[in-house]
């Protein structure tokens, strides 16, 4: 836990299959089959989705491209996140 609190990431939610992780706007869902990251949004919960080589961010009731600078907080958030969690 305490490489999770160096990067300033906090484990939301731990369940039988599925934990949430979030820092800042960023939240992930790490475990089962539907796991996935993305962004905390006016919308909601908005996961990162890739198609045809554009990145959107698609929550229940809105799809919006992603900006570059969301791409880049999600990139380092994901990468400390996987960091933190494979030691």
């Amino acid at each position: 836990m305490s490489r999770l609190d160096d990067l300033g990431i906090r484990k939301m939610v731990e369940g039988p299959g599925v934990s949430l992780y979030a820092r800042g706007n960023c939240v992930a869902a790490v475990g089962g089959t539907q796991g996935g990251t993305g962004l905390m949004t006016e919308q909601g919960l908005a996961y990162l989705v890739w198609r045809d080589g554009v990145a959107f961010l698609v929550s229940r009731s809105a799809e919006s491209p992603a900006t570059p600078e969301q791409l880049e907080e999600i990139r380092k958030f994901s990468e400390d996140l996987k960091s933190a969690l494979s030691t």
